[in-house]
């Protein structure tokens, strides 16, 4: 998959293809089924897969003062793509200016006149342009207009509720990532860069990777059973299990909010690689301890207790995404 970041210049593979617009933030069931009716328009079109999506999310700019909310970093919805068989993903800079562009003119100065698209696909609540002011009514009138289609995904969901980012959330704030991943149709992620920490976990046995959340949601506080994927050097990932803490280490007297992973039968300096970490399991809380002996005797037992947890978490993945398959359109670019 081919990442772009404008709508100008395009590379002659990528107009013309069918485009699936939002912002796709988890990559989730309910954008699983706006993904599959867009890879069967291109399969009956015979055009490329396309995901245009914006940077940062809309609300990130609109509030940035809000607490954190993204489910997904870009890299992260990048490879969740690229997953499901989407041959270019469009992520486009969204700022002030961006953000006046009438209904209108987003249409055919992106869609029409940058990307050439061929058909367009999106989810029944979709809205774009200045002040939200178009709909799917205003995409098909368009459509109608300049020669594109337009195809409109109704609601989807299991149980009689409707997959959605906002419920997504209210399951990782409430300690609950398997209801989470029920939803997401996969295990929800951090990820980033490990940083330099203070190399407490060394001296008690318990090595950790330390992650910042920077601008992830903030899940609730405390210990997970985890499976971490270690980027090697030919790009490549490398799976293992751990157990991590996720807060302030209030038996240290910290403030600021931490993701500390400690990986299992795992050897090697991992200072500046890239981890994918899956939140598999809530263990507990985060508490204080009264000192390093009692902190040490509790990191045994979560560890144990993330063992026992990750012990049967294949077959568990089998089931719980069995439905989540790639979605790969027939026509793939450069055949």
């Amino acid at each position: 998959m081919r990442i772009l970041r404008h709508y100008t210049e395009v590379p002659a593979e990528a107009r013309g293809a069918v485009v699936a617009l939002g912002n796709f933030d988890g990559v989730h069931r309910g954008h699983h089924a706006v993904l599959a009716a867009a890879a069967a328009d291109a399969r009956r079109l015979g055009r490329p897969l396309a995901v245009l999506t914006f940077e940062p999310h809309p609300r990130q700019f609109f509030a940035p003062e809000a607490p954190p909310f993204r489910l997904t970093s870009l890299r992260s919805k990048a490879h969740r793509l690229e997953h499901l068989g989407v041959d270019f993903l469009f992520a486009l800079h969204f700022d002030r200016d961006f953000s006046h562009k009438t209904a209108q003119t987003f249409v055919l100065e992106v869609l029409v006149q940058g990307l050439h698209a061929s058909h367009l696909v999106v989810g029944y609540d979709f809205v774009f342009g200045h002040q939200r002011g178009g709909g799917v009514n205003v995409l098909r009138y368009m459509g109608d207009m300049e020669g594109f289609g337009v195809t409109v995904v109704e609601p989807v969901g299991s149980g009689g509720e409707i997959y959605s980012s906002t419920r997504i959330r209210q399951h990782l704030k409430e300690a609950r990532p398997q209801d989470a991943a029920d939803l997401l149709g996969h295990w929800w992620e951090i990820d980033g860069r490990v940083q330099q920490g203070d190399q407490r976990g060394r001296t008690i046995g318990f090595p950790t990777a330390n992650l910042a959340l920077t601008d992830l949601l903030v899940p609730a506080h405390g210990v997970y059973a985890v499976r971490a994927g270690v980027e090697t050097a030919d790009g490549k990932l490398a799976w293992y299990d751990g157990v991590a803490n996720l807060g302030r280490r209030p038996t240290f007297a910290k403030q600021d909010v931490l993701f500390e992973v400690h990986l299992f039968d795992f050897a090697g300096d991992l200072y500046g690689a890239h981890l994918r970490v899956q939140l598999i399991d809530f263990i507990r809380p985060e508490r204080k301890f009264a000192g390093l002996e009692e902190l040490k005797a509790q990191i045994a037992a979560d560890a144990a207790a993330a063992r026992a947890m990750l012990a049967d978490r294949q077959n568990r993945d089998s089931e719980r995404f069995a439905a989540v398959l790639p979605v790969v359109p027939t026509r793939r670019v450069g055949s």
